[in-house]
Parts: structure tokens; C-alpha cells; sequence
């Protein structure tokens, strides 16, 4: 494992490196977690630098209350045109369990899981939730592991393999190992 000692976006290029060479050398797809899409266009670069031809998924979040889609339009559609399959759904972790609790309070069993994963980095938790939204929507096998890349806030900070369940069947899904990941936590 890469312990990297600084969180993203100040690693992204070293994690998403790792994560491209990973996958090209065994022959597995890669997760990638993208907001806004600029660790998916980056991801993209070193992928086509690398000579990467594997299968691209990448993930964001669903729209906001009252807002848009945090992807802008020009930005997907670059990405797509590159063939990379692009997920937009719900937080698996957190999704509409955090609509519940900012209401009521207090926290949810979904909750307990994110909190549980963010003990071994923000990044890690991130990951796990990728690999099942993209699950979740057929995007990949499950039980079929695959190179996932998260971070911490902003850009990637973390590489896991992780072999994904859909979220209605959350416990099946296993971190196989951990590639990249911060040390060091502000």
C-alpha cells in the first residue's frame, strides 16, 4: 500500500496513476468517483497516456435539493464521448436516510456504515459507496472486483479494490485491498 501524506486534490495525479497502471496490469474495470468531472477528465488523460483500454465507470451524485446536476452538461458529455459510462444516482450510504435525519435527528443505520468506513478514510467510504451506486445501476458485475478510486473532498486521494454488491445487498460487497490512501488527516 501507497501511504500518500497529503489528502486529494494534491495526490490525484499519484492515486489515479496507481489506480490506471492497477487496472491495465490484472485486467479490472475502475470505478471512479467524480463530482463536478474533473477527476474524470484527468482520469481519462492518464488512462489514454497509459494505454488504458478497460471499462471507465464513472459516478456522481444526484441533483440537490432545488439545484443541478453538479456534472455540468459539456463536461458529460466530453466524457461520454470517450466511452466511459456515467453514473448519477443517490449516495448509497447516505441518500435519502439523510433527508430522515436532518428532520428528525439523531443517526441511521446508513449513517453508521459511512461513519464505520470514513474510520479508514474519507476516501475509503467513497469507494465502497461508488462500487455499489455503479452496482446499483448495472454498470458493473457484482462480486466482480474492480479498481475504485475516492477522495477526501475535493480530487482522489484513495485506490481500493473492491468487489461490489448492489445496495439492497450493501454486506456482500468486500474491499479486497487497499492501493492508495492518505496517512495524515486535517
Amino acid at each position: 500500500m501507497k501511504v500518500l501524506t497529503k489528502n486529494a486534490p494534491e495526490n490525484s495525479d499519484i492515486a489515479l496513476r496507481a489506480a490506471v497502471e492497477t487496472a491495465k496490469e490484472r485486467g479490472l474495470d475502475i470505478i471512479a468517483a467524480t463530482t463536478g468531472g474533473a477527476t474524470g477528465i484527468k482520469l481519462s488523460e492518464i488512462a489514454e497516456e497509459l494505454g488504458y483500454q478497460g471499462h471507465i465507470v464513472l459516478v456522481s451524485h444526484a441533483y440537490r435539493i432545488g439545484g443541478e446536476n453538479p456534472m455540468p452538461a459539456e463536461v458529460r458529455s466530453e466524457l461520454e464521448k470517450k466511452v466511459y459510462r456515467i453514473v448519477t444516482a443517490a449516495h448509497a450510504l447516505s441518500g435519502g436516510e439523510r433527508g430522515i435525519s436532518s428532520v428528525y435527528k439523531g443517526m441511521y443505520p446508513l449513517e453508521i456504515v459511512a461513519q464505520t468506513l470514513r474510520m479508514f478514510g474519507p476516501g475509503v467510504k467513497v469507494c465502497v459507496e461508488c462500487a455499489m451506486m455503479a452496482a446499483d445501476n448495472g454498470a458493473v458485475k457484482p462480486g466482480v472486483p474492480a479498481v475504485c478510486i475516492g477522495g477526501t473532498g475535493r480530487g482522489a486521494d484513495t485506490v481500493c479494490i473492491v468487489s461490489p454488491a448492489p445496495s439492497a445487498a450493501m454486506f456482500e460487497t468486500k474491499i479486497n485491498e487497499v492501493l492508495v490512501k492518505p496517512g495524515l488527516y486535517e
